[in-house]
């Protein structure tokens, strides 16, 4: 199948470093971020996961689960963890799935026809609570992935589900957002009582709500 934005990713059971993993049921009501490697044993995928375990403290506190997925069998990725852990100065505090049959990285759209026979591509799913695809992001083999920015990229998607804005290019927590076209004037009122800056029509800057609703100051 060829997952696309918004479409539901299907569940599937595999092992993983952590046993047999239910994915809907891994998952709970949290939101999920999948990233896949090649193979293990690969230098710029070990900077990546012990980057993935250092800041699993901010994707802890956003309700964001990670699993990581490689093609290779879990006493493979169990080497691996240790290199992982010496190398990097962090041990693998999330699973690693075990795709050995690359059942997960087909049902999930992660084998590229124009990279190899099986391996897959590196590729970032960013999933919500109701299972729905919200984010992917692919990378070349060389350049190893921003993890900064996915987790921007989630506190935007967070952010703009909860109120009616989007955020502007480079945009951080915290910075003045957008409020969105479908909402005209008298009902941003309602929404934004202390006001916003009218850059052009389709253009109001807000400042970003709070979660409970509030205006940051």
């Amino acid at each position: 199948m060829s997952l696309k934005l918004s479409d539901t990713v299907p569940n599937f059971s595999q092992d993983s470093t952590e046993g047999l993993i239910d994915f809907y049921t891994w998952a709970g009501t949290d939101w999920v971020v999948i990233f896949s490697h090649p193979k293990d044993f690969t230098p710029v995928c070990t900077t990546e996961l012990g980057t993935v375990a250092h800041l699993k403290p901010e994707f802890d506190r956003r309700g964001v689960k990670v699993i990581g997925l490689s093609v290779d069998p879990v006493d493979s990725h169990q080497g691996w963890a240790r290199d992982i852990a010496e190398t990097q100065g962090t041990a693998i505090n999330f699973p690693l799935i075990a795709d050995h049959d690359r059942k997960v990285s087909n049902l999930l759209d992660l084998i590229h026809p124009n990279a190899s026979d099986t391996t897959t591509v590196r590729t970032v799913l960013v999933i919500d609570p109701a299972r729905k695809l919200r984010l992917t992001l692919t990378y070349p083999a060389s350049t190893g992935r921003n993890f900064d920015e996915i987790l921007r990229t989630i506190d935007s998607l967070q952010l703009t589900d909860k109120h009616k804005v989007a955020t502007p290019a480079d945009w951080r927590e915290g910075d003045d957002v957008i409020i969105v076209p479908s909402i005209d004037d008298a009902a941003a009122r309602l929404l934004f009582p202390d006001g916003w800056k009218t850059v052009k029509p389709y253009l109001r800057i807000v400042s970003q709500p709070r979660g409970d609703g509030a205006i940051l100051a």
